[in-house]
């Protein structure tokens, strides 16, 4: 066995023990922790073992290319693996930390109805993390990035017969799925400046990236904004980091793992990974160091005013990751590495005794009374602290900027459109999209103008069927229908735009009509068995009555967001090939459309599935009233 063939070995055995962990009885709690600690054990004992031999036999960087997926004449999606000091050090932390984490929830969360979804979703959590992490390009850091985010979302709403986990774990995917469109960007325009799909192993080669940025400043720059993007997005970065303290309505060990340590370092993973791209884009440096050094001053003086011990830690975890965005773009990788590992330690040991510390200062409060010491805050005039004061008890209002330019406009021009009846909007979509099929055929008889604008007409068409299914209140199923609607869209603006084989569409649309059709049939099923109608107005819980029915449809939602367990996540990247690189409005309007599209089944699977239902509203009345 050659020192290539054991990384993948990396991915292997956390997912054999996903995959065991599915088919375990979820009555036997000693079975499911052994085999998620088993699991853990056995993959610590590897990644110390490949670190140490690797460290003594030079510690050279290399590439390991595993499986191409798909490939056309300019055009290859395939797994690259990398190792090198980066990812050493992240498999070391990533490996020791989960098997505490592990280790503690076993005992910690005895007797939960969740048990097993718990260490199966912690399980899936790690295959994700450790594909991020040994990612050789950034198609395959792409599929690690999509599991990660997914798992945050089911480990934040553990809890999800109650009303505020769900809202915040679709709060917290809503941010994730900025991150994704991010990362989808950066490999549209990554695949026009190189012209083939680069591996982070070439962009170690300086005169490779120095050459050919020279002639194409504009759209480097632009490849490193989305990077910026999808790194802020994922480390709770200015204007993001209001997110990661509604993450902590979690169980305390997934908040260590997740929002402590690892998750949350993975946006200073992607900028470390990335730096040999902007290493000598001034602008870019200046940008990544600005953003860094104003959220953790923002993000330490607002965990000095928060109440809840959790909060305190994750805007503290915040403002150091900052610190460690600064020391990126200085060119301090090494130091940024050991900043991370110490980061990631801490927090998660602050957030897995947090709820004994409370305990304890209350009692130091009543029994070892100290008088308040000056602080440098005391410098300041009294109308500055007192403003600071203020704003950093409101967050420094970091939701309401979300909400109002970002959440509010897309919801005032989806409401727009609630003028127009879901009914009608079929009945007139359905024979304009034939007609859209028909019009392909005789392309050649339309004038330029026609050719160049017709794209992203049918591209803006596909963004109105997201948005009147992203604020459909009423009926369920033209929700779900809307999104499969926008593929259809997507897929005959693109075919206008450049000409390719249709193969490639089928491939985009495949995992769409198969997603889309079991998801209608799993709703279909829910109506007739609920007995009631089901509107997305409010939280149903419908999970606890319908656990088969939620599992399938939750795989259905995945599969229509592109999610990689179908050929709908390779063909996204396909797609976004066949733009070209002066297109940024059609860029933007499918990105938009894939924006949407996430939130708009995510949002449907947790009104329907997830929250408070009929049973737990009843149960609350009985007990106080």
């Amino acid at each position: 066995m050659t020192i290539d063939s054991i990384l993948p070995i990396f991915i292997w055995v956390p997912l054999i023990g996903f995959l065991v962990s599915n088919i375990l009885p979820k009555t036997n709690e000693r079975l499911i922790s052994g085999t998620a600690f088993g699991t853990l054990v056995v993959q610590l004992s590897l990644a110390t073992a490949f670190v140490l031999y690797w460290a003594f036999n030079g510690a050279e960087t290399f590439q390991v290319k595993e499986i191409i997926l798909f490939q056309n004449a300019d055009y290859v999606f395939q797994i690259d693996f990398l190792f090198d000091l980066i990812t050493a050090v992240y498999l070391l932390v990533g490996a020791v930390l989960t098997f505490l984490v592990t280790r503690y929830s076993r005992f910690y969360l005895h007797r939960e109805a969740g048990y097993k979804r718990f260490f199966t979703t912690t399980l899936f959590f790690y295959v994700g993390y450790n594909l991020t992490i040994l990612s050789g390009n950034l198609e395959t850091l792409f599929v690690g990035w999509e599991i990660l985010g997914i798992s945050s979302f089911l480990l934040i709403s553990f809890y999800r017969e109650r009303y505020l986990p769900v809202k915040n774990a679709v709060k917290v995917f809503s941010i994730y799925r900025i991150g994704d469109i991010g990362l989808i960007l950066a490999m549209w325009a990554s695949h026009h400046l190189w012209g083939q799909n680069i591996t982070f192993f070439q962009l170690n080669n300086a005169e490779l990236v120095h050459h050919q940025l020279q002639n194409h400043t504009f759209i480097g720059v632009f490849i490193s904004a989305m990077f910026l993007i999808s790194a802020a997005a994922k480390s709770a970065q200015l204007p993001f980091s209001s997110w990661l303290p509604r993450a902590m309505e979690g169980p305390t060990p997934s908040s260590a793992i997740f929002y402590g340590s690892l998750s949350v370092h993975i946006g200073a993973f992607l900028l470390m990974r990335t730096f040999p791209f902007w290493e000598y884009q001034t602008s870019v440096r200046i940008l990544i160091a600005g953003l860094g050094g104003s959220t953790a001053l923002v993000a330490t003086v607002i965990a000095r005013v928060q109440s809840s011990v959790k909060s305190q830690i994750a805007y503290a975890s915040i403002a150091q990751i900052g610190i460690i965005f600064i020391e990126i773009s200085l060119g301090f990788n090494h130091l940024a590495l050991f900043h991370f590992a110490g980061n990631a330690f801490l927090r998660t040991y602050q957030l897995l005794v947090s709820p004994s510390v409370v305990s304890y200062l209350i009692r130091e409060q009543f029994y070892s009374f100290s008088k308040r010491t000056k602080t440098v805050e005391d410098l300041l005039p009294k109308r500055l602290q007192h403003t600071i004061y203020m704003l950093s008890l409101k967050e420094w209002n970091l939701d309401n900027m979300l909400y109002q330019y970002l959440w509010n406009p897309l919801k005032w021009a989806g409401n727009k459109l609630n003028v127009v009846k879901g009914r009608t909007l079929i009945l007139f979509f359905v024979p304009a999209f034939a007609l859209g099929y028909y019009i392909l055929d005789r392309v050649h008889l339309l004038t330029p103008t026609w050719k160049e604008n017709t794209p992203i007409i049918f591209a803006a068409i596909g963004l109105i069927m997201v948005f009147k299914s992203f604020t459909q209140r009423s009926s369920v199923r033209l929700a779900w229908v809307l999104v499969i609607m926008n593929h259809f869209w997507i897929a005959l603006a693109i075919s206008f735009n450049e000409k390719f084989d249709p193969k490639e569409t089928m491939l985009y649309l495949s995992g769409i009509i198969v997603a889309g059709v079991i998801g209608y049939f799993c709703l279909q099923r829910l109506f007739q068995q609920a007995g009631k109608k089901i509107s997305l107005s409010r939280f149903h819980g419908q999970s606890e009555d319908h656990p088969k029915i939620a599992i399938v449809f939750l795989l259905a939602c995945l599969g229509l967001t592109g999610f990689p367990i179908s050929p709908t996540f390779i063909g996204e990247d396909l797609i976004f090939s066949h733009i070209h690189e002066e297109q940024f409005a059609l860029a933007t309007l499918i990105s938009l459309s894939f924006i949407l599209d996430g939130l708009a089944v995510i949002r449907i699977y947790a009104r329907v599935f997830m929250g408070p239902n009929s049973r737990t509203h009843a149960e609350f009345s009985n007990r106080y009233f």
